[in-house]
């Protein structure tokens, strides 16, 4: 298996990805908000071939299988704990029409003109080389009704995560426009990045939904702080926990902790 993006795969096939893997219930309660957006915005036919990119623990990959009944969906990630996770939860749940396939999206073989639409939720941020991994996308999809529908995450002031972040020591704010997770936060340089990749009809606009990240305010806090990018800025402390517990206890809501949230929805033509 080729991979350009080597810091990711170390971070996926790591503790990030073991993180997301013991814990795919609750991450896919954080982000399945956003999943009527992606999958209407994409359009997904009885028949249509699906690619998702960065397909993670694989919840949109079936998603799109049941869409795609005619069809199928395949999952493509860096990340092998989280691989073995999708393909048991689809074996699980009696998906059939979906495979999952580990690979690094910026140079996978995919056969030209594989796919109907490619879809994305929150995995096509770290591109070592965005314009080259957006074409080869690109090339794996059918000239003809071939389509994109992403989302990337927008800047986490802009939600209910940026007041609680706010309660922790402050850290260098991700530059948009690099490699970070805000690398497609500014609609002007996504549409550029899949206008040099040889898209058209490039639309970026922003979408929300409510994330759900635990019963109460502690087991949130200690959800969020085991976070890999929490973890790795700020280490592990009970300190820490209860920080964040306490910024989050006023969104307590209906059982639960629950943050509103936004997203970019990029959508695009081959």
């Amino acid at each position: 298996m080729e991979i350009v993006n080597k810091h990711q795969a170390e971070a996926w096939n790591g503790y990030e990805g073991a993180h997301w893997a013991d814990h795919h219930a609750r991450y896919d309660a954080v982000n399945s908000g956003f999943n009527p957006h992606l999958l209407d915005a994409a359009a997904i036919g009885p028949r249509d071939r699906v690619l998702d990119i960065g397909c993670g623990n694989g919840q949109v990959t079936r998603l799109a299988a049941e869409r795609a009944n005619l069809g199928s969906a395949t999952g493509v990630d860096l990340s092998a704990p989280m691989l073995d996770r999708a393909r048991d939860l689809a074996g699980r749940e009696g998906v059939a029409n979906v495979r999952f396939e580990q690979g690094d999206a910026q140079l996978y073989p995919f056969p030209d003109g594989g796919f109907d639409v490619a879809i994305s939720r929150f995995g096509i941020m770290f591109f070592a080389d965005p314009v080259a991994a957006f074409g080869n996308v690109r090339r794996a999809l059918a000239a003809e009704g071939g389509r994109v529908a992403f989302l990337a995450m927008a800047p986490p002031e802009e939600g209910d995560l940026g007041t609680v972040l706010a309660a922790l020591p402050a850290l260098p704010r991700p530059a948009i426009g690099h490699d970070g997770p805000l690398s497609l936060a500014d609609p002007d340089r996504a549409g550029a990045i899949l206008g040099d990749a040889g898209f058209r009809a490039v639309t970026s606009r922003r979408v929300e939904a409510e994330q759900v990240w635990g019963r109460d305010a502690a087991d949130a806090a200690a959800f969020l702080a085991a976070w890999g990018p929490i973890r790795y800025n700020y280490g592990e402390s009970d300190e820490l926990v209860a920080t964040v517990a306490d910024a989050l206890r006023p969104f307590e809501r209906d059982g639960a902790v629950r943050l509103r949230s936004t997203a970019w929805l990029i959508t695009a033509r081959r």
